[in-house]
């Protein structure tokens, strides 16, 4: 990954299937090039967790990485929403509930989702010959 952008970098669990669930919706949701992926256990994602002071064990929150900053939790949620045209409306709406409530539930669902939606044996980012997180990012 070059350094020259952040422009819209999303970091994410490649081993759970709701994380890549909705990779899969952005990927056909997102105007082209509006983001690249990235799995926290490919050795980019590794890098950018050291780099911004995230623990590099386990990853708790979809991480945006953009122009304005980091944004994680709901925050970064609604802010990768607000990023489809489509959805605008809808994250500006969102964005209306405070934060604690709606971390709360962020987090009730981040605590659960292997359980609830099961672990991924590939990641949806990558080729075939890549390993099973990726080693590559993938921009849509």
């Amino acid at each position: 990954m070059n350094n020259q952008s952040k422009a819209n970098i999303i970091i994410f669990d490649g081993a759970c299937n709701l994380c890549n669930g909705v990779v899969r919706w952005l990927l056909k949701s997102a105007p082209k090039h509006t983001f690249q992926f990235v799995a926290f256990q490919s050795p980019c994602g590794q890098a950018l967790l050291s780099q911004y002071g995230f623990p590099l064990e386990e990853l708790t929150t979809v991480i945006l990485i953009d122009d304005n900053g980091i944004s994680t939790h709901s925050d970064g949620f609604l802010k990768i929403l607000g990023k489809l045209p489509k959805y605008q409306l809808l994250s500006g709406v969102l964005g209306y509930i405070p934060r604690v409530p709606r971390d709360v539930i962020y987090k009730i669902a981040s605590r659960n989702r292997v359980k609830w939606f099961g672990q991924a044996d590939r990641c949806i980012i990558g080729t075939p010959q890549d390993n099973p997180y990726s080693n590559t990012t993938s921009s849509i």
